[in-house]
């Protein structure tokens, strides 16, 4: 899926984060979509794009996104991602809550 406007560097990135999707087991299909779509969005941020979304340019890059993402590990999710799901679900009182009391709530939402 390498684009022809694509440069060497982006070609280069796209290839890398395409084998590293495959070795976390993605299939072929959809490791290339997400190597396409986050080469676009790092595009888009470095101003190499004609066109790009306003989510595109404001939203946190992929690699720090990535790097919240990764807290499904050993300690789990952060408190400002439990915080989030929490007022997803609209639980009470989550504002004077800790780490602790949010993963309670959750669970017993």
């Amino acid at each position: 899926m390498p684009q022809d406007a694509w440069s060497d560097k982006r070609e280069r990135q796209y290839e890398h984060i395409k084998e590293s999707q495959l070795e976390r087991g993605q299939d072929e299909e959809v490791a290339q979509e997400i190597a396409a779509r986050t080469v676009n969005k790092e595009r888009a941020r470095a101003g190499e794009s004609d066109q790009a979304s306003r989510t595109s340019i404001e939203d946190i890059s992929s690699g720090r996104r990535g790097g919240l993402r990764s807290h499904s590990g050993a300690r789990g999710r952060t408190k400002a991602q439990l915080y989030e799901e929490a007022k997803r679900k609209n639980v009470e009182g989550r504002s004077k809550m800790t780490k602790d009391e949010l993963l309670k709530a959750l669970d017993d939402h």
